[in-house]
């Protein structure tokens, strides 16, 4: 996760607590699944916590062997990432996609379940160039090996998208995004994107409340373009999205939420009961959709554990649901 001290930037991740409170119109809430730490349980104790937890929707960064025949026959639901540093020898040709779907795909397909490949994650610089040409290629190797049911994607941080207030005024920032948005409505996947309120409330607190921020009530906020009215800011933040897919020609792809989440230490309004606010408001919310789009948003929660090895602020070694001993960070 790129981080910028930003007020319009936000990512996402999902977070699962109260696991047996899931709201059942929700088809999938799943748990990111990062590995940036020297004191994390095993890949396959990492399994059997989310099965024992209830957790049907994992998140993994790159093609980890044995995170992936830990999850065989899990009925995990899966998305998969390609590292950023990938992108441009699969972009290159259509040879390359197919070694690496060969790889890493084939040996654990079906046995996992694998619904979407990530081609990058948070792309920056020049390499946004190389998204839709992987897609694509990733596509192509994906249907020649038979596995045309798994959906390519790439997963966004909410600064690609420009004018973000009102929700309505959404449009991507730069025109690359146009193409990955067009070759999604012709493939039927998702947009995956990083959604998280609690860098746009931490970079403006004056103007953003902690209540409209967490899912609290208190704060109504309406869209004088569209006539919606808005009381959570992760509302505001996915319909923009939304607003800005129909203004690139693709009103019609769904958006999974990636990643979403609320640290709990190092950093401003980052504490153990603003944690489990907005998590716990996060699964409670997603089964109704936004003010835009109201079906169940397929959403994974940012992360399953605190990480100690992660760089940059001190709030990125605290976003876990869990210790490495497996305790839970706080209660839901």
């Amino acid at each position: 996760m790129a981080r910028k001290d930003v007020a319009s930037m936000f990512a996402v991740a999902l977070f699962i607590g109260a696991f047996a409170s899931v709201p059942t119109s929700v088809q999938s809430i799943g748990v990111c699944y990062g590995v940036i730490g020297n004191n994390l349980p095993s890949r396959s104790d990492v399994v059997q916590l989310y099965r024992s937890k209830g957790i049907n929707g994992m998140r993994i960064y790159f093609a980890d062997g044995q995170a992936l025949s830990a999850l065989s026959n899990s009925g995990i639901g899966l998305i998969l990432d390609i590292g950023n540093d990938q992108l441009s020898n699969i972009a290159a040709s259509t040879s390359n996609a197919a070694s690496w779907v060969q790889n890493n795909v084939r040996p654990y397909y079906p046995a996992v379940n694998i619904k979407y490949i990530a081609a990058g994650n948070e792309v920056q610089g020049g390499t946004t160039q190389s998204i839709v040409p992987a897609m694509r290629n990733l596509n192509a190797a994906l249907s020649a090996a038979g596995l045309g049911a798994i959906k390519v994607s790439t997963s966004i941080r909410f600064d690609a998208v420009a004018n973000s207030f009102p929700p309505s005024a959404g449009v991507f920032a730069q025109s690359y995004m146009t193409d990955v948005a067009r070759l999604l409505a012709s493939t039927g996947a998702p947009l995956l994107a990083n959604v998280y309120p609690y860098f746009a409330y931490r970079d403006n607190p004056r103007d953003i409340s902690l209540n409209y921020a967490t899912f609290q009530p208190g704060t109504s906020v309406r869209d004088q373009n569209n006539g919606l009215t808005y009381t959570s800011l992760f509302d505001a933040m996915v319909d923009a999205v939304y607003a800005a897919l129909e203004k690139a020609g693709a009103p019609g792809v769904k958006v999974v939420i990636s990643e979403s989440g609320w640290p709990s230490a190092g950093g401003f309004a980052a504490s153990a009961d603003n944690a489990r606010t907005y998590n716990q408001g996060l699964i409670n919310h997603v089964g109704g959709g936004t003010p835009k789009k109201r079906e169940a948003l397929e959403t994974y929660i940012f992360a399953m554990f605190n990480e100690n090895q992660k760089t940059g602020d001190a709030t990125e070694r605290s976003f876990g649901l869990f210790n490495p001993d497996k305790s839970p960070a706080y209660n839901i």
